[in-house]
């Protein structure tokens, strides 16, 4: 029996993702090199290919989520290498749309359908289905892969031609990281202030200066625990080298963008790295000589 899903790329957002399509009744085949990831999948619902080649041929639909150029051109290659007419492929990761057209020329070179689809949120919101897809490229192909995109998200958009989902994506990760520096800044004044940051949370949260990353990072910023499953600060460090391009690229400055990803440099110079972003506010605290104990 063909599976109805095929998945490639099980790492901190992939493996939510692959989680909750299993979780919806789905067939999923996954695979990933970490065999740590692999077991994680099974564990939560999936059956494991011996191979991305496997996937290429047992699945009508492949969805993939790496991390970086490199794996998406081995991933393409190898998909490409085995015959399947029709087969979609959803490219969730966010890559530049140059990587991307890249592995797009290959693959349609073996018959393959391709949309750019990548999506907006981190694990915490991935686990809750609470993503929002960005999917271009050819609209029946979006079309087709709709009802796979709503078990993990909580809204999807068909935004155009091929990359559109990409050029959309950067922007909103610009928001995304600005909005958790200054929330990091806020949550810091607050308590410089004396007063109770679980307090402030709970009263900024859902009132017009909240925002969806104050109130799903700020509840971490107000508890001082940073150990979730997240999303650390290597992802929006890698993609701040993508989007800082692309934006030269078309000539638009990005200097609000530029100065609150400094902080995230200096969460990394500071050993917390591996913490969820959120923890941008212990850098703040430490600006402010307010830092709590870990």
């Amino acid at each position: 029996m063909h599976n109805e899903v095929g998945f490639i790329g099980l790492g901190v957002l992939g493996s939510a993702i692959c989680g909750n399509i299993a979780a919806a009744g789905r067939r999923v085949l996954a695979f990933d090199l970490s065999e740590a990831a692999r077991s994680d999948a099974v564990a939560e619902g999936a059956s494991i290919a011996s191979g991305n080649g496997q996937v290429a041929c047992e699945c009508p639909v492949v969805f993939t989520c790496l991390p970086n150029a490199a794996a998406m051109d081995a991933v393409a290659a190898e998909l490409a290498a085995v015959a399947h007419d029709g087969q979609i492929v959803v490219e969730l990761s966010t890559l530049s749309v140059a990587d991307k057209e890249r592995a797009r020329e290959i693959l349609e070179a073996a018959g393959r359908r391709v949309l750019d689809c990548p999506v907006s949120g981190n694990r915490i919101m991935a686990l809750g289905r609470g993503l929002t897809a960005f999917c271009s490229g050819g609209r029946e192909d979006y079309e087709a892969v709709r009802g796979l995109l709503a078990t993990f998200c909580k809204k999807d958009h068909f935004v155009g031609p091929f990359g559109n989902g990409s050029k959309i994506k950067f922007c909103g990760n610009i928001l995304n990281l600005v909005h958790n520096t200054v929330a990091a800044e806020a949550m810091v004044l607050a308590m410089k202030s004396g007063l109770d940051p679980k307090m402030f949370h709970e009263v900024i949260s859902g009132s017009g200066s909240s925002s969806a990353m104050f109130e799903v990072r700020g509840k971490l910023m107000a508890e001082n625990d940073y150990a979730k499953e997240g999303m650390n600060f290597s992802v929006p460090l890698k993609d701040s080298r993508i989007i800082a391009e692309h934006a030269a690229s078309v000539g638009a400055p990005i200097p609000l963008y530029q100065a609150a990803v400094q902080f995230y440099h200096a969460a990394a110079a500071q050993g917390l790295a591996d913490l969820d972003a959120a923890a941008v506010c212990r850098v703040m605290e430490r600006l402010a000589n307010c830092e709590r104990p870990a």
